[in-house]
């Protein structure tokens, strides 16, 4: 059997971070598998869904790498379909026009609390055949009364509901327009959807849309019901939780195979392995070893994780990566012949892009000033010494090399009598107007000879110019 699954966004806000798991999971299960990722925008409600929502998700999923074998299919553009099936059920008795008005169904509700039952569509309109003057009918499903349906969730295990627990679902509204749970089997049998993977949010509509399904004679898909994503207190994962949006996780400079592998984790596992390639994650994902338990979100967790990936990507991957970042700074990153060095740099002591494009920035263009906190602890004392006596010792250095630069800064420490952090710390501030940067050494050779003694130089009159203010 081919294998069929599908990813069915609504388009009324952002591609979230739970919604981002279940794509993952299907992407994972239908890649493992040769089979078919379909990706579906569900977008029936007019009134919340947003071309800007819409171009948030396709943005989500690019950024994820999350490919899809079709779509994206729309189903505002389905809607004559779901009419055609809706009116072969009328005519086939599967399906009925019902006439209740609002306040005869809150009536006929309030009567069944008041009994101790279970409000619910007491089926009064099931057998009517003449229409009610006035009235703009809703369309009702014909449930079965009678049997259970039984799904045997891959992850949840069987799942057994009586058809007498059931309701007839409304599958049209009274202007025409087809239901949630009526389009998405329409779109699951005309799809050839084989498996079903969603959020445990979902488990109450399986069985009504497992009778539809039944009913128009369409094979029933597998089901998956994957459990929510909680945050620490327990509570479902939400804005007061931090970032939720996928494209947010973007903007901070998050790597996507980073959060992807967190995803993939926070519900599933494979022995004490932490870190896995997207590869291994393919070759090894499978939906019926997720937890049943809720997963628990833990920003620090993703963090690291990132870091980790951080650590090991390889610097062009990280340049392409962080070409937003860097142009938001202003940084033409393909215009810098040193970006990988600036890269390999850097990428160890960086958790983020973000936090990679700031320790990378001064490397690109002359600091804007210096942090006077640096200034204050690094600029007194000895620094005047130490700068202009640097500046005589690298003018004449033959190899700009780091082995050559780290003797040159050694030699300069030991002839003044200073500790290494005197001499460095300085020298780190002159040319990264910050007190942190890569070892000085390598600092100084990526800088090159020139943009070194230009910033060293302008330390200096910085320090002469501050000291003369502080005099006067």
């Amino acid at each position: 059997m081919a294998i069929v699954t599908r990813f069915p966004p609504s388009p009324t806000g952002y591609l979230h971070i739970g919604g981002a798991r279940t794509a993952f999971f299907c992407w994972l299960f239908a890649r493992r598998r040769q089979g078919r990722f379909i990706l579906r925008i569900e977008d029936t409600d007019v009134e919340r869904s947003t071309a800007e929502s819409v171009q948030a998700i396709l943005d989500g999923m690019a950024w994820l790498g999350l490919d899809y074998d079709e779509g994206p299919v729309y189903q505002s553009k389905r809607v004559d379909r779901y009419r055609q099936v809706i009116g072969q059920m009328l005519q086939a008795r599967q399906a009925y026009h019902c006439y209740c008005t609002k306040d005869e169904l809150e009536q006929m509700r309030e009567q069944q609390r008041s009994r101790g039952g279970k409000p619910r569509y007491d089926g009064r309109c099931r057998d009517r055949r003449e229409p009610r003057p006035g009235i703009d009918p809703v369309v009702r499903f014909k449930n079965p009364k009678a049997g259970s349906v039984v799904i045997d969730d891959l992850v949840k295990g069987r799942i057994v509901i009586r058809n007498d627990e059931l309701d007839d679902l409304i599958i049209a509204r009274s202007d025409g327009t087809p239901t949630y749970n009526f389009t998405v089997v329409v779109d699951d049998m005309d799809m050839g959807v084989t498996h079903v993977i969603r959020g445990d949010d979902h488990v109450n509509n399986t069985p009504r849309q497992i009778n539809i399904l039944a009913a128009l004679g369409a094979q029933v898909p597998a089901y998956a019901h994957v459990p929510m994503i909680m945050g620490a207190d327990g509570k479902r994962l939400s804005k007061r939780h931090g970032a939720v949006s996928v494209t947010q996780y973007r903007d901070e400079g998050y790597l996507p195979d980073a959060l992807l592998n967190y995803l993939a984790r926070l519900g599933w596992s494979h022995g004490d392995q932490e870190i896995f390639t997207r590869e291994e994650m393919i070759s090894l994902f499978d939906i019926r070893e997720v937890h049943r338990n809720a997963a628990v979100f833990n920003p620090e967790k993703l963090l690291w994780l990132n870091y980790e990936y951080m650590k090991s990507a390889d610097p062009g991957d990280l340049k392409e990566q962080g070409r937003r970042h860097f142009q938001a700074a202003g940084i033409a990153i393909d215009a810098q012949d040193n970006w990988e060095q600036v890269i390999r740099a850097n990428q160890e002591r960086s958790k983020t892009l973000v936090e990679l494009v700031q320790r990378s920035a001064f490397f690109f263009r002359q600091p804007d000033g210096y942090d006077d906190k640096a200034v204050k602890k690094h600029f007194k004392g000895e620094a005047h010494a130490v700068l202009a006596a640097l500046i005589q010792s690298l003018q004449s250095l033959a190899d700009w090399e780091p082995a050559a630069i780290h003797d040159c800064v050694h030699s300069l420490a030991e002839r003044l009598g200073l500790g290494l952090g005197k001499v460095a710390q300085p020298i780190r501030v002159a040319v990264a107007g910050v007190a942190v940067s890569p070892p000085i050494d390598e600092t100084l050779a990526i800088l090159g000879r020139d943009q070194t003694l230009s910033r060293l130089r302008a330390a200096l009159d910085f320090i002469d110019q501050d000291n003369a203010g502080t005099v006067g």
